[in-house]
């Protein structure tokens, strides 16, 4: 058997720690994954990865031993000490709990320029906000071809943002509605079951303008890397939470120098990383991307009110996005 490279994955019963295993258990990433747990319940556990049975190893800093790379999927304190037991190995961020560090630097494969150099020890690789990476695939591909004057998007948000806690309360709300019962209120502060919410309530742990604002810095910086689509200038968001489990829904409305057209933007967006879902076909929606790498693009109508802009409708896995990024940048690595 060939020697594999070693990639530790810490909170792999996570949402994102399960889909980072699915990612690279469905390809070949060059890497073996050793799962660590995010908390001392998890230690010991049984679980699978790919097709072989595996040992979820506690958080300690043998744990890291001999592993090229470092993926944290977990909670924000498991993400802290693993960040102090890392030592020299590079860490793949995807909880945000390192992005103020000094060495902390900014990722997202799908968007980044292939021959752009890679540093290596030492280096933290934050994975950008997944509604960020999204944005920068459609609106620097757009740019590329057809200038843009100015976009506006609304972002509306899937509870599993905010990881398997956001999802079981939106899942509780909507049982507890149906039989009259008090509504949990420990992640949102606010009824999200059956409900848009402009913003959560005051006692919520994160708040939608932190989100928000999240993803506004990470879009900045996506949409000034060099490549193609480099300069797309920054688009106006709003980020509206919304009563479903998974998957982004984005209406963009976007402003062209000259548009050129609805046939021609279909043809402009269809990439590797983008399904375009032309008029003859039902629009993409957040349900069918579930599980689906890129993002889906359709309903593209032009405005009656603007000869030169268009509406956009986009869809995208947020878990499944963010993990491909973090498996691409641990391939890089290793």
């Amino acid at each position: 058997m060939v020697n594999r490279a070693t990639v530790a994955l810490v909170g792999s019963e996570s949402l994102l720690g399960r889909e980072v295993r699915d990612v690279a258990a469905t390809g070949d990433p060059g890497f073996t994954l050793r799962l660590i747990a995010a908390a001392d319940y998890e230690t010991g556990r049984l679980t699978r990865q790919g097709d072989e049975p595996a040992i979820v190893e506690e958080l300690t800093a043998e744990s890291f031993d001999g592993a090229r790379a470092i993926i944290l999927a977990g909670a924000a304190e498991s993400s802290r000490k693993a960040l102090e037991l890392s030592g020299d190995t590079p860490v793949i961020d995807l909880t945000g709990a390192a992005e103020d560090r000094s060495d902390a630097r900014l990722r997202a494969p799908l968007v980044e320029d292939e021959n752009e150099s890679e540093e290596g020890a030492g280096t933290v690789h934050v994975i950008a906000h997944p509604a960020a990476i999204a944005l920068a695939l459609f609106l620097r591909r757009l740019h590329a071809n057809d200038p843009i004057v100015r976009a506006v998007v609304q972002v509306m948000a899937p509870a599993s943002e905010c990881g398997e806690a956001g999802v079981e309360e939106l899942q509780q709300q909507t049982v507890n509605l149906l039989s009259f019962k008090s509504l949990p209120k420990a992640v949102f502060d606010a009824q999200i079951g059956f409900n848009l919410l402009a913003r959560y309530g005051e006692e919520a742990p994160v708040s939608l303008e932190e989100t928000e604002l999240r993803i506004e810095r990470h879009l900045a910086t996506l949409l000034s890397l060099p490549g193609e689509g480099e300069g797309a200038p920054m688009a106006s968001v709003r980020v509206v939470q919304a009563p479903v489990f998974h998957g982004y829904s984005i209406s963009a409305w976007v402003e062209f120098e000259s548009c050129p057209g609805v046939d021609s933007l279909e043809q402009t967006l269809f990439t590797g990383q983008i399904e375009v879902r032309g008029k003859e076909v039902e629009p993409p929606t957040n349900v069918g991307s579930a599980g689906q790498s890129g993002i889906a693009v359709g309903a593209i109508e032009p405005d009656r009110n603007n000869a030169e802009a268009c509406w956009f409708w986009l869809v995208a896995d947020n878990v499944r996005l963010a993990a491909d990024n973090a498996v691409a940048v641990a391939r890089q690595l290793v």
